[in-house]
């Protein structure tokens, strides 16, 4: 039990350390085959993604599913499916493997309708929220987000923020906005409407951001992602201004085509894409064992790992990832590859 983390109640944590140490230093590997035959299971699970396979910066999950799944002795088949037309097919391909249990992600956060196909065996959803309540869920914590870049924002010493929202109904869109309002308040600064837009995206979100600029002279923009902190760029350039020097923002997601595009790198609040499917596979194949696993592995991630336990929604804490876009904010950690050093 101890080398597939499972001995919490059987054996003592420092005992089975030793034991995994060593098992590792003597490459032991556990034998699918044989626990199959012993336990009725295939130490199989299925990852039904939605588009996350094609998504630049969410394959992450993919990857924390994968690390977890592996640690624990089980292999993890993927299918990528259009999140329309060809779900109840993909759900048939990985049944037919005779997986354990699925994972279900979500290219992004949002209210969901689990396919009543996958309620016959433990499921669950990542990056996205049951509306019926039937499976457990993991999403990023929004409202933390608009938290901690607004109160970064504040920090660099900012006083008229203006937050930059999305128009399109996003689910992450209110509690990113609440979290914003939440770190003015508790600074004692105003809120004022006039600061708060939604755009969509084009000529028109660049209209709208642009009257921004010249009517209410923010120093500072919080933007619900980072594709929208690209308007706050161009309407600085357009009136002989930095982003860094004279004004500051600060984006969601990490997306590391903008950051490699945007001079400065945008500072930004990574989303939790590996935590989230490496919490999400622990959590199903304690469903599937019937048991507690041991919480105490460390999987070096940026974001803590929630207990297993934890109530639905599971919300994890996303890292504030700084680069050059925030007065008097840049990045001291030299240690670190430039672009990737997360506020502590």
């Amino acid at each position: 039990m101890s080398l597939n983390h499972r001995e919490s109640g059987h054996v003592n944590k420092e005992l089975a350390e030793r034991i995994r140490a060593t098992a590792k230093s003597m490459g032991y590997r556990p034998n699918p085959l044989a626990r199959s035959l012993r336990t009725s299971r295939t130490s199989t699970i299925g990852f039904l993604s939605e588009q996350i396979a094609t998504t630049p910066y969410a394959g992450a999950i993919i990857s924390g599913a994968q690390d977890a799944a592996s640690e624990l002795g089980y292999m993890m088949l993927l299918v990528n499916t259009d999140g329309e037309t060809n779900v109840e097919r993909g759900i048939e391909a990985l049944k037919r493997y005779e997986v354990d249990g699925f994972l279900c992600a979500k290219v992004y956060n949002r209210l969901t309708r689990v396919p009543e196909s996958l309620l016959r065996r433990p499921t669950v959803l990542l990056d996205a929220i049951d509306e019926a309540g039937r499976v457990p869920c993991v999403i990023p914590d929004e409202r933390g987000i608009g938290y901690d870049a607004t109160n970064h924002l504040i920090a660099s010493g900012a006083r008229r923020i203006a937050y930059i929202g999305s128009s399109k109904g996003m689910l992450a869109e209110r509690p990113r906005r609440e979290g914003y309002e939440q770190a003015l308040r508790g600074h004692g600064m105003e809120i004022d409407p006039d600061l708060e837009i939604g755009v969509a995206n084009n000529g028109p979100a660049l209209e709208a951001v642009s009257r921004l600029f010249d009517e209410q002279r923010p120093d500072a923009f919080f933007c619900f992602n980072d594709a929208r902190t690209w308007y706050v760029y161009e309407c600085a350039a357009r009136r002989g201004l930095r982003v860094g020097r004279d004004s500051s923002v600060v984006g969601v997601d990490n997306h590391r085509v903008l950051a490699e595009t945007f001079d400065p790198k945008p500072t930004t609040v990574e989303l939790p894409h590996y935590e989230m499917g490496y919490w999400g596979a622990r959590r199903l194949i304690s469903m599937i064992e019937e048991h507690p696993l041991d919480e105490t592995i460390d999987p070096h991630t940026r974001a803590p790992i929630p207990p297993l336990d934890a109530p639905s929604p599971v919300r994890i804490h996303c890292t504030l990832v700084e680069n050059g876009s925030v007065i008097g904010m840049h990045c001291e950690e030299k240690g670190e590859e430039e672009g990737d050093a997360p506020i502590r």
